[in-house]
Formats: C-alpha cells, structure tokens, sequence
C-alpha cells in the first residue's frame, strides 16, 4: 500500500539569497501569456487616485521610490535563465513621476483631458523584461485637486496587493510630508520566497495529487461555451468587446449575493 502524499504545506522561510528565484505559478502563466501577445496591455492594472488639499510632490516621490525599496515585487523583472523562467530583482531602482499641469483648462476640459490620459497609460503595455513594471504619473487639474495615475502588470500584483500599496504608499508620504524617516514594520518575507516555497513544496507527488483532484473535478467538461452570438470566435483572441449596463433592483441583488455566499 502506497502512502498518500503528505499535504501540510511547510512554513514560508527567507530564501537562499545566493539562488536566483523562480517564477510562481501565477507568474509563469501570465509569463507564457504575454508571450503570445507581447504589445497587450490585458494584464494591466491602472488605477486613478484623486487628491484634494495641499500637496507635497516630493514627498510623493519619495514615498512612491519608499515602495520600490520595500517591495522587491516592484523591483522585479522577468527572464529565462538556463531554460528557466524566473525573477530578476534588482537591488536598487527609482521610479520617476511624469507630471502634467492642466490647471490653465475649462474645469470640464480639465477632467476630459484627465480622462483621455488616464485611458491612454492604461493601455500603454509592459516590457515584462524590464523593471519596473509600475507606472507612475501625477495629473493637476487645480491648485488643490490632483490625481495619481498608478499602473501595474498584473504579473507583480493582484487585489489584495493593492490595499497593500496603499496602505504603504499613506504611511510613506505622511512620514516624508512630515520630515521624518518611515517607521513601517520590516516585512516578513517577500513574493519570491513565496515562490521559492511554492517551486519546492508544489512538486512531485504533492503536485500531482492536485492535478489529479482538477482532472477529476473537470472530466467532461466543455473545453469553451459556444453561447449564441453574432460573431464566431475567432482562433486568436483578440479581448475586443463592448460593456452593457444593467439595472437590477435591489431585492435581486441582495438575493444573488447570498446566493454566491452558499457553499
């Protein structure tokens, strides 16, 4: 009788600073995907955040580099090295903060602009090769009214990690605004320990066993849903679509989300 595979995963430790670190999973994969596509802006993650009140642009510069230094995600690029995808992080980096006035418009003309601006970085792609992989670029649209574009591949985040930019990226500007050093808590570990942690646990049987249990739960399932439309789907993928709104009330709604909420 064959023993089943051991499913505890370990504890996340630093790792070996001598090894450059993989890619995790969720790396690899949007790796492979922006190989298909390279001039895709898909997997950008922009975000527009409105500032009102005096504002210190120096110390948002440096709070934005204060990120660089503690989040070597933001440090990080990504190759292949011997046949195998990894991080590239860099030790040191800056990010640069373009900045463009608009306060000479129209209030309306002002917010138009702004918007066309924000959508053209929001479809501007990564050079996945090339750190960093985040944007940052502060719009004036008055003397106390503001608004920071920041853009990032998805690649070196995902939800959670964005209330964790901004919680940071407060706790950075309020120390430099203020003419004091930062006090925020060393972090623990960083992703590519997670990865290296990932690399070393999800292997062998380990891995297979969770293989095993996704074949089983997906047997027979239909590789896509044909749904009725006015166009076929064509063999590349090209994410071109259209969004339409619609109105449900709020009983409706309130029953979906329990509804979702059911195990």
């Amino acid at each position: 009788m064959r023993a089943e595979p051991k499913r505890f995963a370990p504890p996340i430790r630093h790792r070996d600073p001598s090894i450059t670190p993989p890619q995790s999973f969720a790396q690899q994969r949007l790796w492979f995907l922006d190989g298909l596509n390279p001039e895709s802006a898909f997997y950008n993650v922009p975000m527009a955040i409105q500032l009102r009140g005096e504002l210190n642009v120096n110390a948002l510069k440096h709070s934005l580099n204060g990120l660089l230094r503690r989040h070597e995600s933001l440090r990080t690029s990504f190759s292949i090295l011997d046949g195998e995808a990894v991080q590239v992080i860099e030790p040191e980096l800056q990010i640069d903060l373009s900045q463009t006035d608009l306060a000479h418009l129209a209030e309306d003309e002002a917010e138009a602009e702004a918007h066309r601006l924000a959508a053209a970085d929001a479809q501007q792609p990564f050079d996945l090769r090339r750190a960093p992989l985040l944007r940052a670029s502060l719009l004036r649209l008055a003397a106390k009214n503001y608004i920071l574009l920041l853009n990032q591949h998805h690649i070196i985040t995902d939800g959670w990690s964005t209330g964790v930019l901004y919680r940071d990226l407060a706790a950075l500007y309020v120390a430099f605004n203020a003419g004091q050093e930062p006090q925020l808590p060393e972090l623990p570990i960083q992703y590519a320990d997670f990865a290296v942690w990932q690399r070393n646990w999800l292997k062998g049987e380990i891995l297979e066993a969770h293989l095993n249990y996704w074949r089983e739960q997906l047997a027979g399932a239909a590789p896509t849903i044909n749904l009725p439309t006015d166009h076929p789907r064509p063999a590349v993928e090209g994410f071109r679509g259209a969004s339409r709104p619609v109105h449900m009330s709020a009983p409706l709604m309130k029953s979906l989300k329990e509804l979702s909420k059911r195990p």
